[in-house]
C-alpha cells in the first residue's frame, strides 16, 4: 500500500506535523505538487487522520499525571455509558480508554499538584457512577511516547 515516497512523507509529518507543504516536499525529495497529491491520497485512505497540536500540559502548570484503572459494577445495564458520560465531564480527564479483561476503563487525569489531585480525586473521581474497584498509578517518567508507526 505504501511506497518509499509515502513513507518518507509520513516520517517527516510525524517528526514535524506543522511542517509547511513546500518544506515537507523538499525534505521528502519530491515536488510540492507530488507531496500535496500523496498527502491528499493518504488522508482520503484514512492513513492520515489529521494534524494535531501537541500541548505540553506540564508547561501549563500541571505537574501530576495519574492513570486510574476502573473495574465497573456491571449489574446496571448502562454502567459503561453512564460512567464514560460522567468522566467526559471532568475537565482534568485527558484520556478515556476501554478494555476487555479485569480492567474496564482507564482514565488519564492531570492536576496542578498533589493537593489539586487529592481534591479532584475526592470531589470528581470518587463520585463517578458504577465504580466497583479503582487502582491509581502515578506517572513518574515517560520513557517513550511515539505517536505513530515506524514507517
Amino acid at each position: 500500500m505504501l511506497d518509499d515516497t509515502d513513507r518518507r512523507l509520513l516520517r517527516h509529518l510525524l517528526a514535524e506535523p506543522g511542517l509547511a507543504s513546500a518544506d515537507l516536499a523538499e525534505r521528502a525529495g519530491v515536488t510540492p505538487a507530488t507531496a500535496w497529491r500523496r498527502i491528499e491520497r493518504l488522508t482520503e485512505a484514512g492513513v492520515i487522520r489529521g494534524r494535531h497540536a501537541v500541548i505540553d500540559w506540564r508547561a501549563l502548570g500541571y505537574a501530576v499525571e495519574v492513570s486510574l484503572r476502573f473495574t465497573l459494577d456491571k449489574t446496571a445495564p448502562r454502567a459503561f455509558d453512564e460512567f464514560i458520560a460522567a468522566a467526559r465531564g471532568v475537565p482534568e480527564v485527558t484520556g478515556i480508554e476501554t478494555f476487555l479483561g479485569r480492567v474496564d476503563v482507564r482514565l488519564t487525569v492531570i492536576a496542578r499538584d498533589m493537593a489539586h489531585y487529592q481534591e479532584l480525586y475526592r470531589s470528581r473521581i470518587l463520585t463517578l457512577p458504577h465504580i466497583a474497584e479503582l487502582e491509581a498509578l502515578m506517572l513518574v517518567a515517560t520513557i517513550k511516547d511515539a505517536g505513530g508507526l515506524p514507517v
